[in-house]
């Protein structure tokens, strides 16, 4: 019995395989359609030649005008008996420097992108890319170098530009960034890795992207095309061989290209240029009032039809928008017959208008419409850090201005505001009390969005006066109480 299942298994076992090798067609005829050999159709190779021929004549025209930076600066360092995690540049920042630790000095070099805008040697990149930079060389295509010098920075657009001793170079034609529709096809080009010349293709994902929390003027260009470090301060490109973005930053968890990355749209990037190339600075427009978003929740408070526009918080004192007439609680909904979705919106709309600007202004006053006049004033860049100077409990504390920069670091939300505890002196009474990285929120009951708050509540204190304290800390938020 066992023997005949034994024989059985195999001849059921030989037949199946005798039926698959005539199935396969081994052992049978050769069907002639079958063997004979597949090729690509003349459309389809006509159509891709196409393709290919034209990505690479765009390619072909805006790979000369695009730059690699290399920059070198000297980086001050504790030795810490902690090893290198007190070294990291965030905890360097936050936690300040211990004076009982010998420091060291090391050149750091970092590399980027450029684009030339000019034939006599004007570059455009980020401000991150030469930020702090004490040496700056810059490669061109053809693999000529020259030594690059900082013209100008504008931190808040994170630009920069640079300026070489050449004449005759391939400047980049700058398109319209405003034409840009999503699904337009783009070619990032740049210096990822320290791989010149690289280009990568992708599409526009998205445009006007705010509240990255990458600088504090924001309207960027998502794009699915490759950007990875390296590529800071390269060339978006549309296929008309425009440069339409300067690649900035992108989303990753990795440090890698995780699809989303993002770009200054070139009509905000040329403002900026041309300012600091005329200027040596940028010169912005100020209205001259503190904004926020209109939620759902106050669209319903204040009786608006829909949640758009920017709200007035405050309106300071002598300003353009206090001699126009603004007042706070009004909605702004549109500027100069452009309407403002929000308040991010409404910033880049002001900043990129020149001082002395007549501006209107459409808003919404307790459900009226109203119309008015504003000329704008210069914008005058704030001081963002504050050393303590008070003789009080708040002696020895050092308060940073929250920057975007920052409160991506802090891991905060966008519109988070308050000032950020970058230093704590040792015979400070809020030693071991508060620490470096707090966010205050308010202080002695008084809430504390920037610098200038917190300056007017600290002064108020008296040198034997408690201090009472809101405080943003690893993500919730507290009260805290330091006597003198």
């Amino acid at each position: 019995m066992h023997s005949y299942s034994v024989r059985k298994s195999v001849s059921f076992l030989f037949i199946g395989l005798i039926a698959a090798v005539l199935t396969t067609g081994i052992l049978s005829h050769p069907d002639p359609a079958l063997a004979k050999e597949k090729a690509v159709s003349p459309d389809t190779i006509q159509f891709l030649s196409k393709l290919s021929n034209a990505l690479a004549e765009v390619a072909d025209v805006v790979k000369p005008s695009v730059v690699n930076i290399s920059t070198t600066s000297t980086v001050t360092m504790q030795e810490s008996p902690y090893g290198d995690l007190f070294n990291d540049p965030f905890f360097r920042r936050f936690f300040g420097d211990q004076q009982d630790h010998q420091k060291r000095k090391y050149k750091s070099s970092a590399l980027g992108s450029g684009v030339i805008v000019s034939e006599n040697g004007y570059i455009l990149t980020n401000n991150h890319v030469v930020k702090g930079a004490e040496e700056i060389k810059v490669v061109l295509a053809d693999k000529r170098e020259f030594k690059g010098k900082i013209v100008g920075t504008d931190p808040r657009t994170d630009l920069a530009v640079v300026k070489i001793n050449a004449k005759d170079l391939p400047a980049a034609r700058l398109g319209d960034s405003s034409k840009l529709r999503i699904g337009d096809v783009v070619l990032a080009v740049g210096t990822p890795f320290g791989l010149n010349q690289s280009i990568t293709m992708g599409i526009v994902s998205a445009v006007g992207r705010s509240n990255v929390g990458i600088a504090d003027l924001e309207d960027f260009i998502q794009t699915d095309a490759a950007i990875n470090p390296g590529n800071s301060g390269g060339a978006l490109v549309n296929t008309n061989g425009e440069v339409v973005g300067i690649n900035t930053a992108i989303f990753s968890t990795s440090g890698g290209y995780m699809g989303v990355g993002f770009a200054i749209p070139t009509d905000m990037a040329k403002t900026v240029m041309e300012s600091i190339i005329k200027h040596g600075k940028v010169i912005r427009g100020w209205l001259g009032v503190s904004i926020q978003n209109v939620t759902p929740e106050l669209a319903k408070s204040l009786n608006l039809k829909e949640a758009k526009g920017a709200l007035v918080a405050e309106v300071v004192s002598d300003s353009p928008a206090d001699k126009a007439g603004i007042k706070r609680g009004d909605v702004i909904v549109a500027l100069n017959g452009k309407a403002v979705e929000d308040s991010t919106a409404l910033r880049n709309m002001v900043s990129a208008a020149a001082p002395g600007t007549i501006i209107k202004i459409d808003l919404i006053r307790e459900g009226k419409s109203q119309s008015l006049s504003v000329t704008l004033a210069e914008f005058k860049e704030q001081k963002q850090i504050k050393k303590a100077e008070y003789n009080n409990v708040l002696k020895g504390i050092t308060v940073q201005e929250l920057t975007a920069s920052v409160r991506n670091q802090l891991g905060l939300q966008a519109n988070a505001t308050g000032v950020v505890i970058t230093e704590i002196a040792e015979d400070s009474p809020a030693q071991g009390i508060l620490q470096a990285g707090d966010v205050i929120m308010e202080l002695n009951r008084r809430e504390i969005r920037n610098i200038s708050d917190y300056d007017k509540a600290a002064s108020k204190i008296g040198e034997n006066d408690s201090a009472l304290l809101l405080v943003s800390r690893e993500g919730g938020t507290i009260y805290i109480t330091i006597k003198p």
